[in-house]
């Protein structure tokens, strides 16, 4: 690997960007470009382009989500998005909600949704779960989840709830495709009753969109 290369992989790695070192097997040449983030996979693969073959390596920073609601769900949710890999931040302006005791190991804010959803600037390896059933709470993250990259926003909610929400972002000048994005209500139909069981289906849910051909 050339110097220039490592010290390309460096800032990306200190920015949190996901990029790929893209190697010509023909003339040894090597660049590092970002329109290639691998969503769907973190693993080398040789690929053939006008002939020539390249090897692509992709370096992603981790999968984040961003929990929006410090509820029973999200204290499960927490415990299997760690296993996954992901990078977890819950967020709840009810800082009595955040205790360490319930949220070990995750960040944590108590900033508004709207504040730390602009701060933390989800991208396309970020999901998005929003978990308080409070509008007050849960509107101002989805607004800026929904002018994001996130691959993946949810939100809890019975389909009377979520039909209430399309209503509510539609008055604000969102499109159906745009209101479309969201998992509504939130994880796989899988007859969940429990937070484990509820937040077992959340998981379900994320890993099938990341997982699924784009």
């Amino acid at each position: 690997m050339k110097r220039a290369t490592l010290d390309a992989l460096l800032a990306a790695a200190a920015d949190k960007r996901a990029v790929c070192r893209v190697v010509d097997l023909e003339s040894g040449d090597e660049r590092i470009v970002d329109e290639a983030p691998a969503l769907e996979s973190d693993r080398a693969t040789l690929e053939e382009a006008d002939g020539r073959r390249a090897f692509f390596q992709p370096f992603n920073p981790p999968l984040r989500m961003l929990i929006i609601g410090a509820v029973h769900v999200a204290q499960a949710l927490t415990v299997m998005a760690k296993e996954l890999g992901y990078a977890v931040t819950v967020i709840d302006p009810r800082s009595a909600f955040l205790r360490a005791e319930r949220f070990a190991d995750v960040d944590r804010t108590d900033d508004w949704p709207d504040e730390a959803m602009t701060r933390l600037a989800p991208d396309r390896r970020t999901a998005v779960v929003l978990l308080s059933h409070d509008p007050k709470i849960d509107d101002p993250a989805l607004e800026v989840a929904l002018k994001s990259d996130a691959f993946y926003i949810g939100a809890l909610g019975s389909k009377r709830t979520h039909a209430s929400r399309r209503e509510r972002f539609e008055a604000r000048g969102f499109d159906a495709a745009t209101i479309d994005r969201i998992h509504g209500p939130i994880g796989l139909d899988i007859g969940a009753k429990s937070p484990a069981e509820i937040a077992t289906s959340i998981v379900a849910e994320i890993t099938a969109e990341l997982r699924r051909p784009r």
